[in-house]
């Protein structure tokens, strides 16, 4: 449990069902922004379902009225604070390291190492995405095979407006194109479920109410499939997609978005400068206001 958690209730859902574990966020509250305690949450739901025979298909999704938008920017849990659980990762603990040390451990092993490790499971992985995906919402959906959008599903990227040049998972030119992928980033508009599957973001958009019902069927058709065939299906494409330079695009990438923090740090004091955490809260705020 984590603060502004009840007593008893999880950060993530798990539950199996003829083949297909099924996976949630669990903090709609906040519209299931991601602390280092969901984070870590997720990444045992997703090995417990990697190693277990019974599971052929994992689907990714959120309670509530959002997937996820995003990282916690100051909800009561937020945790950026905390030591890594123990054994979690191989980077050293990031509290009370001074500077960008601080911030690039924490991040290397919280943000772009968790999302590299789950689009490495061996198993098909579904995001299913209603309402809000913004920022590190977008991390969890694109580590994931398949992308199965509600009608109501939206996405963006507003961190620019932060002095980084996109989240720390940065998959942008290879999910959306690298013209759009600018549009994305300079802009830092929301997208709809329609335009992101012209893209080729999303596989499918489905009504809201069907959302649910319609990704789970498509597991089910998959979980039908030879597992050691969908295994090294997946392997195929991820490595076709990382001889296009996915990977250390990445790697590439995620050190300018710690030289932005950097910059930001030096020029403004904060290493979410610019015009900094409440501007983009201000964007998502219109975005919630615009939906509804």
């Amino acid at each position: 449990m984590t603060a502004g958690q009840d007593p008893g209730e999880e950060l993530v859902t798990y539950g199996v069902r003829d083949g297909v574990a099924v996976l949630k966020l669990n903090r709609p509250r906040y519209r299931n922004a991601q602390n280092g305690a969901l984070l870590y949450a997720l990444d045992s739901a997703y090995l417990k379902a990697a190693r277990d025979d019974d599971v052929h298909v994992i689907v990714l999704g959120g309670e509530g009225d959002h997937f996820s938008a995003g990282h916690d920017l100051g909800t009561p849990g937020r945790d950026a604070g905390t030591s890594f659980p123990p054994a979690a990762g191989m980077w050293w603990d990031h509290v009370g390291k001074p500077g960008v040390e601080s911030r690039f451990a924490r991040e290397s092993e919280l943000y772009l190492g968790l999302c590299k490790r789950w689009r490495e499971i061996p198993k098909p992985t579904i995001a299913m995405v209603q309402g809000a995906c913004v920022a590190g919402g977008l991390m969890l959906a694109w580590a994931c095979d398949l992308i199965i959008a509600a009608e109501d599903a939206f996405f963006a990227d507003p961190v620019v407006m932060m002095g980084v040049p996109g989240v720390e998972f940065f998959a942008h030119p290879w999910v959306m194109g690298p013209r759009f992928a600018k549009e994305f980033l300079f802009l830092g508009e929301r997208v709809d479920a329609l335009r992101a599957r012209e893209l080729g973001m999303v596989n499918r958009v489905v009504p809201r109410a069907e959302l649910e019902a319609r990704t789970l069927d498509i597991a089910a058709r998959i979980a039908k499939q030879p597992r050691f065939g969908l295994a090294l299906a997946k392997r195929a494409v991820n490595q076709c997609e990382d001889l296009m330079g996915f990977s250390t695009g990445l790697d590439s990438v995620f050190g300018l978005h710690h030289l932005g923090h950097a910059h930001s740090a030096e020029a403004t004091g904060s290493a979410v400068g610019g015009r900094g955490v409440d501007s983009v809260r201000a964007a998502l705020a219109e975005d919630r206001r615009a939906s509804g």
